[in-house]
């Protein structure tokens, strides 16, 4: 689809009161991403000439989050044809095919949106095209009337609709293709005499009609249609987002122990042969090479796994954590924007932050890189092949030189020379017998005290 042919209309500003939240509604999150950002990755891979998006007063965070698209205000919530009347403007001298859709309808998908134009762009050319579904409860929706030959000929708002128009089981979504030529005039002469007292995007069907123009339907998916109004709806497009990307991961070559355990987010990457294990969760910004092993109850964000790499169980990748070819990270070791070498190793309790870690080296368990001194963050290279005992601290700024060893329990806090043994601790004293001195004491103790007691029995029992 070329640029010139399609531009879409996105309605975002709605106030969404039943999710109860500070946070607009549209930019409540779906995999790792705002919900209208889902909907316009969709919308852009149609490659549109333009893309509007209407928002509500006083939502900046909403127009920062939908650019460089622009966001147009509508002032007063007066209904859905009002809204996409506010973009109007955008659309001046477009004669293409015009998308209407909603931002908290986030899941249809681009194979939806295709078929949806294809019907508008062939034979009778209608005006308008209208997405339906067939929901299991059809609940308030407004309902799609259809005549003897197939074409939609109104649609019908729940409230407004009779007992025989209630019984109709296919329903609006509220997504629709316009003529571009006709959408100006159509939009503009839409009323308010209904129920609500409000302007519907839907009564552009009857007017299409009324002035002998072709109007048609295009049936979608539930689950990619169904709107997002609640936190308990909101859980389920996630549920819905989850299963389509574990499958793709699984198609694409990668394992999961468990599927239903592990969460991905929108942009993770893994690569093939990659194994999963169970209650493993992929932030934003995940990029995992193939041949990579990530074992149970790991957390990743923003990270890089090169090949042949092992993670967890139990581990935690922060954002800036690139782990090499062969690295070995394990449980309970944390890593903050740290590379870890080719075949380096920390293998438990450990956390490196701000850190270089060489190929070959090993860290040792209940090692810290003392990176953050309470104003600023200061960086630890590990020179390759490097060996760092149980319990160091490494007080960053400091450099571990190449084949270096550093002394369990040390803290370090100046460079250390490659090949050096580094080794910081007070000098072991000794007492010859004392242990055994000791425990022949407390059981003397013991002994008198017991002693003690029984002979306080007998004198009571004398009495």
């Amino acid at each position: 689809m070329t640029k010139a042919n399609i531009a879409a209309v996105i309605l975002a500003a709605g106030k969404g009161t039943r999710m109860k939240s500070a946070c607009p509604k549209v930019l409540h999150p779906i995999a790792g991403q705002p919900m209208v950002r889902h909907l316009l990755s969709t919308v852009e891979r149609l490659n549109p000439a333009r893309i509007a998006v209407v928002i509500g007063p006083d939502m900046n965070d909403v127009a920062a989050a939908v650019a460089p698209h622009p966001a147009i205000t509508q002032h007063e919530q007066l209904g859905t044809a009002h809204a996409a009347l506010a973009a109007i403007d955008t659309l001046r001298g477009f004669a293409g095919d015009v998308l209407v859709l909603y931002a908290d309808s986030p899941l249809i998908t681009q194979e939806s949106l295709e078929r949806l134009l294809a019907v508008r762009r062939a034979p009778p050319y209608p005006a308008v095209v209208v997405l339906g579904f067939r929901p299991a409860d059809p609940a308030e929706y407004g309902r799609l009337v259809i005549k003897a030959d197939g074409a939609l000929e109104r649609i019908v708002e729940f409230r407004d609709a009779n007992a025989g128009e209630r019984a109709i089981t296919l329903c609006n979504s509220g997504v629709m293709s316009f003529d571009g030529a006709r959408i100006a005039s159509l939009l503009g002469r839409i009323g308010n005499s209904n129920a609500k007292k409000e302007y519907y995007l839907t009564d552009a069907v009857g007017l299409a009609r009324a002035e002998g123009l072709a109007c048609a339907y295009v049936e979608a998916p539930t689950e990619e249609l169904l709107g997002i109004n609640s936190r308990a709806e909101l859980a389920a497009a996630e549920a819905t987002v989850q299963r389509k990307l574990r499958a793709h991961a699984m198609a694409n070559g990668a394992s999961m122990t468990a599927p239903e355990t592990v969460w991905l987010s929108h942009d993770t990457r893994l690569g093939q042969d990659v194994s999963i294990g169970p209650n493993v969760v992929f932030g934003p910004g995940v990029v995992v090479a193939d041949h990579v092993e990530i074992r149970a109850f790991c957390h990743i964000e923003g990270a890089h796994i090169e090949s042949g790499a092992v993670i967890g169980p139990f581990a935690r990748l922060r954002p800036g954590a690139a782990i090499g070819e062969n690295a070995h990270i394990g449980n309970f070791v944390e890593v903050k924007n740290a590379k870890i070498g080719e075949g380096a190793k920390a293998n438990h309790l450990t956390y490196l932050g701000d850190a270089r870690v060489g190929a070959g080296a090993n860290v040792g368990a209940g090692t810290i890189t003392c990176n953050y001194d309470g104003f600023s963050k200061y960086e630890t290279d590990i020179g390759a092949g490097a060996f760092i005992g149980s319990n160091a601290a490494l007080v960053a700024p400091v450099k571990i030189g190449r084949g270096a060893i550093v002394g369990a329990g040390s803290v370090i806090t100046r460079d250390v020379a490659p090949d050096a043994l580094a080794l910081e601790r007070a000098r072991q004293g000794e007492v010859p017998n004392w242990a055994a001195n000791f425990r022949a004491q407390k059981e003397a103790e013991s002994a008198g005290k017991e002693s003690a007691k029984k002979k306080t029995k007998r004198d009571s029992r004398s009495r």
